[in-house]
């Protein structure tokens, strides 16, 4: 048995990519069905966020990772294995524990993708089983672990901070000044949050449904706007914050053009937090107009995170101990029922050759038939003794798979699952760019 993860990230995708193929919340369990069918797997997950799109594979797959490229290709409409990685068996485990305890995010430690992976979890229980299901809770236990025991999370910036941060490059502080904030979910609050405590004399929040963003603007000391006039109120403020879900621009050129003629030379900031980006590219043409998105959040932070790097050697040791503990546990499953195996083919033989050997052999007694027939089981459990031992204390030191999969080839025992190494082509495997 192989475990698996294949998908991209702001690691290796820039954010134009990474739109086209994330996966809405809608959408996760109709593509989750799709990619269960084309590989035949019994266990699949997938994560969807801003900064990344990754399905992750258990047990009983085959083609697993050219049905991944295949799919979020077709999403793209160009070929995507330029842009993805695949990570196996152990390493899909830390890498799993990485990210959701915040090492492996755009912003180091940051919190929010704890609640993304559980959701995920949440959101693919029908196609994640024993396997999968062990590995995604047992990655939010570690990623609680790496908050509460390391500083690698402590003051940690969040997307929504960092992109109030990049705001204070145009306009130096932002007491006094007037903002809109386009959306209600955990983003947009945080944002908010950012934007009061640094000093923003108004802020306005506009949402596609109208009650949440009474409710969060209420929450906030913010005034409501009706989402279908929010443009009418652009030139009015000097920042805008877009954090919503629509699937499509909603801030256009010449809605920004028409509020950029009536604020005349003053500067106006948008920063663009969503995935897919709520603005459209060209708007950041614009004379004074200062356009910032996910991927230009990244220069803001790197300065800022010293210090937290500084905690990922304990974050990192804390990850690896809780890999193999996983890991053990993953061997002894696959174990347990190829030893069972192993011994009953063993047994069939031992059968076969004493019925065999019986039929020469006409002329013993009743006696004699029975001394044959414990003489051919204490033969077997001889053989088989130490085998068994070792398969057993192989999966207690975290070689199980290994020694497993010997165990498969060298008995015929059952075929390898799709994700084993002798199934693995070249093109399923590209390196992480």
């Amino acid at each position: 048995m192989a475990l698996i993860v294949a998908g991209l990230s702001h690691h290796t995708a820039p954010i134009e990519v990474r739109e086209r193929v994330t996966v809405e919340p809608p959408e996760v369990p109709r593509v989750l069905a799709d990619l269960a069918a084309e590989t035949e797997a019994r266990e699949v997950a997938l994560l969807s966020t801003c900064n990344r799109t990754e399905v992750y594979r258990g047990e009983g797959a085959r083609g697993a990772v050219p049905c991944v490229w295949s799919h979020l290709g077709s999403r793209l409409g160009s070929d995507i294995a330029g842009y993805g990685y695949v990570r196996r068996d152990r390493e899909a485990v830390e890498h799993l524990y990485r990210v959701a305890s915040g090492l492996d995010s755009m912003i180091l430690g940051e919190a929010q993708i704890h609640g993304q992976v559980r959701d995920a979890w949440e959101t693919s229980r029908a196609t994640s089983h024993a396997v999968l299901n062990r590995l995604f809770q047992s990655s939010l236990d570690v990623a609680s672990r790496v908050r509460t025991s390391t500083s690698v999370s402590r003051g940690a910036a969040s997307v929504s901070s960092a992109a109030v941060q990049l705001s204070k490059k145009i306009f130096g502080s932002l007491k006094g000044r007037r903002a809109m904030v386009l959306g209600a979910g955990d983003m947009a609050e945080l944002a908010l949050q950012c934007l009061m405590s640094e000093g923003v004399r108004t802020a306005l929040v506009a949402n596609r449904t109208y009650e949440r963003a009474v409710t969060l603007a209420q929450r906030h000391g913010a005034v409501a706007l009706h989402y279908d006039v929010f443009w009418e109120h652009l030139s009015d403020v000097d920042l805008l914050l877009c954090s919503t879900t629509a699937p499509h621009v909603v801030v256009e050129r010449e809605h920004v053009k028409q509020a950029m003629q009536a604020r005349g030379d003053r500067p106006f900031c948008i920063l663009d937090i969503a995935l897919p980006r709520d603005v459209a590219p060209d708007v950041g043409t614009l004379p004074n107009v200062f356009l910032y998105d996910l991927d230009d959040l990244q220069s803001v932070v790197e300065a800022n995170l010293e210090r937290r790097k500084q905690e990922l050697p304990s974050a990192e040791k804390l990850i690896a101990g809780e890999v193999e503990i996983f890991w053990t546990w993953v061997a002894g499953l696959a174990a347990v029922p190829v030893l069972r195996t192993f011994r009953s083919q063993m047994d069939r033989v031992r059968e076969d050759e004493r019925a065999r050997a019986l039929r020469k052999l006409s002329h013993l007694t009743p006696e004699d038939r029975t001394a044959v027939e414990h003489f051919s089981r204490a033969l077997m459990n001889k053989f088989l003794h130490e085998p068994s031992v070792r398969l057993r204390a192989a999966s207690a030191n975290g070689h199980g798979l290994a020694i497993v999969d010997a165990l498969r080839y060298l008995f015929a025992l059952e075929p390898a699952d799709g994700g084993s190494p002798e199934n693995a082509s070249p093109e399923d495997t590209p390196e992480a760019r």
